[in-house]
């Protein structure tokens, strides 16, 4: 007889409000797993305000409240209100105290190794992950770079890296969202103005290529954040004529963000530090070439499809940006290259690599993982 499906309590909370990557990557992941035959997965949600699907669990713990306690002490332990299953699954770098086997996914340590630039709330649930990992919980990595500073920051951990896949790219706006862009080149940034993705020093290397592309634009695509005050600071340091070419959409909706990245002369990509990176598979999927730093998983995705530079060196940066805006020959390769890179990438693959977690932490295979 065939054995009976791994049964998985799956936290769908970054499913719910605005999404981030993370709330892609987890509704993609779960889409993945559902539509296997060897799992059965129950959604739970910490959260009082999101409006849930009637077979999703709600635990009924407000989230500060539980955070600030489980990063404390086990409890309240979550078994009482989850359905029976095999294995709990938190996706969003936090797993509540259980009795069940559990794996935690994260995506990238930034807040871990920079802790003053991150929300109190953020902070806690570092503390919570934290206490998972104390527990023994399996942790789930996106990058092989992310499971190395898991390991320097955890030693003995349950790690393991399981690639993410792509995110289907959408079809674009009708019509032109933007129509001062019609018609002109433009260098685009996807992500939220926060400090992490470094976004100052492409402004400034912007400002050192606008000369010799006197038609080009920057576009800033994205919703503001912890590091909007000194991107403004860095484009009004480019002087009137330069700044007036820096053009910041605010948070862009999926066919804006398809528009733009289809209409795109380059991605660039210049963060300080990567669990993953779905822009770069964005960008590879709409045949746009992409520059990008040489942090955290970027290389590891990326991989000969960008020009990769020291995310310090807006000299660099300004190089790669001037190299993809104008030689041909190079454009060409790289778009070449990241068509085929992207499809390297398969969230069936990953659901697979999921599933194997799963089953190494019902049989207690931890050692396997260490």
């Amino acid at each position: 007889m065939p054995n009976p499906p791994l049964t998985v309590a799956f936290d769908t909370g970054p499913l719910h409000g605005a999404k981030t990557g993370i709330g892609f990557a987890v509704e993609q992941l779960r889409a993945a797993l559902v539509a296997r035959g060897d799992v059965v997965v129950h959604d739970y949600v910490l959260s009082f305000r999101a409006r849930l699907h009637p077979d999703t669990v709600r635990l009924p713990i407000p989230a500060s409240l539980a955070h600030r306690a489980w990063a404390r002490a086990p409890r309240p332990m979550v078994d009482r209100w989850l359905p029976l299953v095999d294995v709990v699954h938190g996706t969003n770098y936090v797993a509540p105290p259980s009795h069940l086997p559990t794996v935690v996914s994260v995506y990238d340590c930034w807040f871990l190794h920079h802790p003053g630039d991150a929300t109190p709330t953020v902070r806690r649930a570092g503390d919570v992950l934290r206490a998972a990992i104390s527990r023994g919980a399996i942790v789930h990595t996106s990058s092989h770079a992310t499971e190395q500073l898991m390991r320097s920051l955890f030693p003995g951990a349950a790690v393991r890296t399981v690639h993410l896949g792509p995110l289907p790219l959408p079809p674009p706006s009708p019509s032109p969202p933007i129509p001062s862009l019609v018609g002109r080149p433009f260098v685009l940034s996807i992500g939220t103005l926060e400090r992490r993705k470094n976004l100052p020093r492409l402004v400034a290397a912007f400002g050192r290529v606008a000369a010799a592309h006197p038609d080009v634009v920057l576009v800033l695509g994205g919703g503001a954040g912890d590091d909007s005050d000194a991107v403004r600071h860095a484009i009004d340091a480019l002087g009137p004529a330069l700044a007036g070419r820096v053009m910041r959409t605010g948070r862009v909706d999926d066919g804006v963000r398809s528009w733009l990245l289809r209409h795109a002369a380059v991605l660039a990509y210049p963060s300080l530090d990567e669990g993953f990176g779905f822009p770069l598979l964005d960008a590879m999927q709409a045949g746009t070439p992409v520059v990008a730093s040489t942090a955290g998983s970027i290389p590891e995705v990326a991989g000969d499809a960008a020009l990769l530079c020291d995310p310090l060196d807006v000299d660099g940066l300004a190089e790669a940006l001037a190299i993809a805006l104008g030689d041909t020959a190079v454009r060409e390769r790289l778009i070449a290259a990241g068509h085929e890179r992207w499809t390297q990438f398969d969230w069936q693959h990953c659901a697979e690599g999921i599933v194997d977690l799963y089953g190494l932490a019902v049989r207690g295979a931890t050692d396997q993982l260490r």
